[in-house]
């Protein structure tokens, strides 16, 4: 169960990153007038969209398992407490966010992108509210 712990934190961690990293490089975008350095922009946010779902999807899956493995059903089904619901809550809204972020690349893509370097700043804070409040209930597991 360890290995699959820790194989869980460094997908997680992983993720994460390029929930920090994508939104970073939507600011520039948003920012940017030269085509060339837009195209390279748009490659780059390309390449790290789908880098970053191939690590959500293994991250998912070692948590689901860990799911299964801690919390696992018995005669009377699964018994889950109260913060691993919550927890599941603030993932469930990650990958809201993984999706987001996925459809305001393909608006960048298009040229269709109406948003402010400003907006994409304060998105971009949005995954650091999402890790703090599910490393709060995952070490404090507050109920």
């Amino acid at each position: 169960m360890l290995w699959i712990k820790a194989l869980h934190i460094v997908f997680i961690t992983s993720w994460f990153a390029g929930l920090f990293y994508l939104p970073r490089i939507f600011v520039n975008l948003a920012q940017e007038t030269e085509t060339v350095a837009s195209e390279r922009l748009l490659l780059m946010a390309r390449k790290l969209y789908r880098f970053m779902t191939l690590l959500a999807l293994p991250a998912l899956l070692f948590g689901l398992l860990l799911l299964w493995l801690e919390f696992g059903a018995g005669a009377e089904g699964m018994k889950v407490p109260g913060w691993m619901h919550a927890k599941l809550f603030f993932v469930a809204l990650a990958l809201g966010y993984h999706h987001a972020c996925g459809s305001l690349l393909k608006k960048f893509e298009n040229g269709a992108n109406r948003r402010s370097h400003t907006w994409y700043r304060w998105f971009n804070e949005v995954p650091v509210i999402l890790l703090l409040a599910i490393v709060v209930l995952v070490v404090v597991k507050p109920f």
